[in-house]
């Protein structure tokens, strides 16, 4: 069965977007320091997956010094959102309320993230009045 390309991101590229948004930008190396365990991935492979990811969209690379500056080309939120709604077509149906279900089974919420949690809801419903 043949992989379709996708713009989404793979676990080793949020990583590096992780990087990037903490950071604002960065070089090859101080994108590979900034990662976890970057002792298991070499320089070569951040760089490729750099690459990767500007022909993706994700990251912006600036070729005016040397080395090259990379920023990540997507938001934080808009890469969660493109994700979840992604994940909750492919594997709960388009039904959200199947996710949230399904993740607070797998991990309870804390008291401040229930309390956020009420408070989207009450705002949700004052908006189907």
């Amino acid at each position: 069965m043949a992989r379709h390309r996708s713009d989404h991101p793979t676990p080793g590229e949020l990583a590096i977007l992780r990087v990037l948004w903490s950071r604002g930008f960065g070089t090859v190396a101080e994108v590979r320091a900034g990662l976890a365990g970057s002792e298991d991935k070499g320089y070569t492979t951040v760089l490729k997956l750099l690459q990767i990811m500007v022909g993706k969209g994700l990251v912006r690379r600036s070729e005016e010094s040397r080395p090259h500056v990379y920023r990540a080309a997507v938001t934080e939120t808009a890469t969660q959102r493109r994700l979840v709604r992604d994940l909750i077509e492919r594997a709960f149906g388009g039904s959200s309320a199947e996710l949230v279900l399904r993740a607070l089974d797998e991990q309870p919420a804390s008291v401040e993230e229930m309390k956020a949690i009420r408070r989207l809801l009450d705002r949700t419903r004052g908006d189907s009045k």
